[in-house]
């Protein structure tokens, strides 16, 4: 199946936000993280409506399948730090996603993974996902491409952290290799960091 790949825009946010809170409906990281009760659901679709409109959208490098179904949150390079004014403002909107007990926790786990970055300038892929009913058609392809063909022509590198094992060979297939496997939290699932070089 062939998909048409474009840039998002605000008026694209509610409806990727919807999308992405579904493919990332059994994430395990997403799990451990956001609150378990009947808030859970409003609450995934609040932090990818904050992750679109508020961090990745301004530096616009969020790409979208023509038909919302799926899209790729990206971050140029030296990007994806959030400044001590933006986490004061992201703090706010959390709070329904995560609950007051688990800022703390969400905040630690993204110290932790910020710290796994490499020093080498890359693009950073924060989150990519479709729809359950469109796995497997070739969505996931079609929105890693472009910017994977941006960091070819710049010979700049890629990264991303997998929260899923069973999603590190789609992420080989476009020469991301794993670094490590670490842990955010004494309970919490792992996540594996994986990079590419250009041209790999």
């Amino acid at each position: 199946m062939n998909y048409k790949i474009r840039k998002a825009s605000q008026a694209d946010t509610s409806g990727l936000a919807t999308s992405l809170a579904r493919a990332f409906d059994d994430d395990p990281i997403l799990n451990w993280l956001v609150r378990k009760d009947n808030k859970r659901k409003q609450g995934m679709k609040r932090m990818f409506h904050a992750c679109i409109s508020d961090l990745c959208l301004p530096h616009d490098s969020v790409l979208v399948a023509d038909d919302l179904s799926g899209g790729a949150l990206w971050y140029p390079p030296e990007t994806y730090k959030l400044s001590l004014i933006k986490q004061l403002l992201l703090g706010p909107k959390m709070i329904p996603v995560v609950g007051f007990n688990g800022l703390l926790r969400l905040a630690l786990a993204m110290d932790i993974s910020g710290r796994q970055h490499p020093k080498e300038s890359h693009y950073y892929l924060e989150f990519i996902g479709v729809i359950p009913e469109c796995r497997g058609t070739g969505a996931g392809a079609a929105l890693m491409m472009p910017i994977l063909d941006i960091c070819d022509r710049e010979k700049c590198g890629a990264f991303l952290i997998s929260s899923k094992e069973i999603n590190i060979p789609f992420y080989r297939r476009f020469g991301f290799a794993v670094q490590e496997k670490i842990f955010l939290g004494k309970d919490s699932p792992p996540i594996w960091p994986m990079w590419r070089n250009p041209g790999t």
